[in-house]
């Protein structure tokens, strides 16, 4: 891999492995609904001037006309991938600590893998993947069960459902929006979240000033965990290809443990740690290539990066 290449990966790694982080910090003074929206808001506006500019095809692919020929599926995609799992993911993190959410959100491949079966998928299982997911589920329940008895269970069912959204979403881009351009898609998605969110977050807006950490925390959501995170990214598949790319899946929930323990204090407790290993691996194993792939277009990027079970790449 080139250097350029390794710059994008290392880049990638980290801006995807810091939103629990910066979520955890902006939600101590603001509500979830002001966050995603400030988040979506600030992604679209970077993100939009790009997106009216592109034509795809034979120059009739405005955002406009895509939005009016797809509006269905981005209308179930916007709202199974940003608009219901963003908010549910900040809500949880007011309870629940940033590296929590970051490994819970690493099983999103395992899901992937399961609800692919219900997809078409017709890729054999074999036992290399199915130890994968038995080892990622039991991940997932070392790190859940010491909370069922501590008050956190809607924040935990919050994260699942997360995870689910995250996973079904990648489905529906790669059956009914394989031709829709990722930057339109993106654009589209994060405007009409923003819309939806106006009215909750003028509602719910604070009393006080929010701090510093908090106004700081939001930028880089908006800014480098979403807009400048979409650019890296399309960077990276052209530099890598969408394969070796999806390599990063498993350093963004590292990188979201290590900064929670450095910036906010969360202790590496050896739950946390057995937790990581198993998911890990499980999703490592999970998502391995049972063999050549009969269709290699890679699916369209969204608001969130995970791996899908045949190795193409979508995201957050």
């Amino acid at each position: 891999m080139t250097a350029r290449g390794w710059f994008l990966f290392s880049l990638m790694g980290v801006v995807w492995g810091i939103p629990y982080l910066m979520i955890k910090v902006a939600v101590e003074d603001l509500s979830p609904s002001m966050v995603v929206f400030t988040r979506c808001a600030l992604g679209a506006a970077l993100l939009l001037p790009f997106a009216i500019r592109r034509r795809t095809g034979s120059g009739t692919g405005t955002l406009r006309h895509t939005v009016r020929t797809h509006w269905r599926p981005m209308l179930a995609f916007a709202c199974i991938e940003i608009i219901v799992p963003w908010f549910t993911l900040t809500d949880a993190e007011r309870h629940l600590s940033s590296s929590t959410a970051g490994l819970l959100i690493a099983g999103v491949p395992i899901v992937g893998v399961v609800l692919a079966r219900f997809f078409g998928a017709t890729e054999r299982l074999g036992p290399r993947r199915a130890t994968g997911l038995i080892l990622g589920l039991a991940g997932v329940a070392v790190l859940t069960v010491p909370h069922l008895t501590g008050g956190d269970a809607r924040s935990l069912a919050e994260v699942l459902l997360t995870v689910l959204g995250y996973a079904i979403a990648p489905l529906i881009a790669a059956r009914h929006l394989k031709d829709v351009s990722s930057l339109q898609l993106t654009t589209a998605c994060l405007t009409l979240a923003a819309v939806v969110y106006a009215v909750p977050a003028a509602l719910t807006w604070p009393t006080e000033p929010p701090s510093a950490e908090a106004l700081a925390s939001l930028a880089g959501l908006g800014v480098l965990c979403t807009a400048v995170a979409f650019v890296a990214f399309l960077e990276l598949i052209r530099e890598i290809g969408p394969t070796r790319a999806t390599v990063i899946t498993y350093v963004n929930p590292a990188v979201a443990v290590a900064v929670g323990a450095l910036f906010l204090d969360e202790a590496l407790t050896p739950t946390v740690l057995t937790a990581f290993a198993l998911i890990l691996t499980g999703s490592v194993l999970a998502t391995a290539a049972a063999g050549p792939s009969k269709d290699t277009r890679p699916v369209p990027w969204s608001a969130r990066q995970t791996s899908r079970a045949d190795g193409r790449v979508e995201s957050p």
